[in-house]
């Protein structure tokens, strides 16, 4: 099965053109005149983000994950010892990395760090002030949830219910802009996904969705940065007995409505993801079908599903169309598969156009390339890029 989450590992394993505003209320002529400098300041530019102590051998490197409002950067990072570590990117451009206490000084990983279950810690969501959510895998392989003030303090919880062995605990992935809520999933002793949502003052809701199937690998669960809103409503999905995936959003007063993508697959890691939900309560993510092929899907809150592939993307198993982010506007953002296996970066407008762009240094072989992961109002895009040395490195579009 290759999940969203599954794929995005460091070892082969979660952008907008901006306006010359400046420009936009000069004169026809003063316009001309300076039509060098307003067609340069239109370009978007692709920032590379390294972590400090990022690995830099094949299998190793950094992620940026979610952005906010003002541009504050969160995401992690594996280091040569194949431990993950947390850090934000100010909008000045400044790195500060950070660990959560129970994260192992080392990690017996083989080969390479493998994300969303090598120890370490991981930074995966913030809000419009600097705070960040995200989880930590102890040595025994237990995720923990936190959330990091913007002094730097650190609250670690557990959700009660959740395992406390290997794979197994509490997978804090979203942060409403507020910050006043935490969503994500939690793992159970019987190896079961289950949703969760925090309040602000750490009382925590539980829920499955009553159509999820249960046991081992199957149940509820919600993925990274994107999954909840200011008004905390939810998105994720849920697994049937067959291990396919259904999306379902959410509401604040826990009504929780299901949907399938017209064609999506009914095997084993086929069907409908969602992995991100704005302001209007439009959800975004991908419809896998039986043939392994992903197809990008958008679902507003009225119900209405559509999708899309965009011209150039690959037709066999693992290639196609993924969307990842979307704005409050609506402008969403993703990437392509292409037929050589290497993906590409897309933003599709609020009114239907798209732009594709790669970032410079990313790879052209397969599995290289160009990963979007979020945007945010305005218009800057985070993600991540693999180059010819398959060495990934996070980037941030503006």
């Amino acid at each position: 099965m290759e999940t969203r989450k599954d794929w995005m590992r460091f070892t082969s394993r979660l952008r907008y053109v901006r306006s010359c505003r400046a420009v936009e209320m000069l004169s026809p002529a003063m316009c001309v005149l300076t039509l060098g400098v307003c067609a340069i300041a239109q370009q978007p530019t692709i920032t590379t983000i390294d972590a400090p102590r990022a690995g830099t051998m094949s299998g190793y490197g950094t992620e940026a994950i979610a952005i906010c409002p003002a541009g504050q950067i969160v995401g992690f990072y594996a280091d040569n010892s194949k431990i993950m570590h947390g850090y934000v990117r100010t909008t000045d451009g400044k790195i500060t990395t950070f660990d959560v206490p129970g994260a192992p000084n080392f990690s017996f990983v083989t080969p390479f760090p493998t994300v969303g279950a090598s120890p370490g810690t991981y930074a995966v969501a913030g809000d419009a002030c600097g705070m960040v959510a995200g989880y930590v895998v102890d040595a025994r392989g237990v995720a923990h949830g936190y959330l990091r003030a913007v002094d730097g303090t650190l609250t670690i919880f557990d959700v009660p219910g959740a395992g406390t062995g290997g794979g197994q605990g509490t997978f804090a992935g979203n942060l409403s802009l507020s910050g006043d809520l935490i969503a994500g999933s939690y793992i159970d002793a019987n190896g079961m996904n289950h949703g969760f949502l925090r309040g602000a003052d750490g009382t925590i809701t539980k829920f499955d969705v009553p159509a999820a199937a249960t046991g081992p690998g199957l149940g509820t669960t919600t993925f990274w940065a994107q999954c909840v809103n200011p008004a905390g409503t939810m998105t994720g999905s849920y697994m049937d007995s067959n291990g396919a995936f259904h999306g379902f959003v959410r509401a604040p007063d826990g009504t929780i409505t299901t949907f399938d993508a017209p064609g999506a697959g009914t095997a084993s890691g086929q069907g409908t993801y969602t992995w991100a939900i704005n302001p209007a309560g439009t959800t975004v993510g991908a419809s896998l079908d039986n043939n392994g092929v992903y197809h990008a899907l958008i679902r507003t809150a009225d119900g209405k599903i559509t999708l899309y592939d965009i011209p150039g993307a690959g037709t066999v198993s693992g290639q196609g169309t993924q969307a990842e982010g979307i704005d409050p506007a609506g402008a969403i953002t993703g990437y392509y598969t292409d037929a050589n296996n290497v993906s590409h970066g897309y933003v599709r407008s609020t009114d239907g156009t798209f732009t594709f762009f790669d970032a410079p240094g990313a790879g052209t072989g397969s599995g290289q390339g160009t990963f979007p992961m979020t945007n945010n109002p305005g218009n800057a895009i985070v993600g991540y890029y693999v180059d010819n040395n398959n060495v990934w490195h996070g980037f941030v579009r503006k």
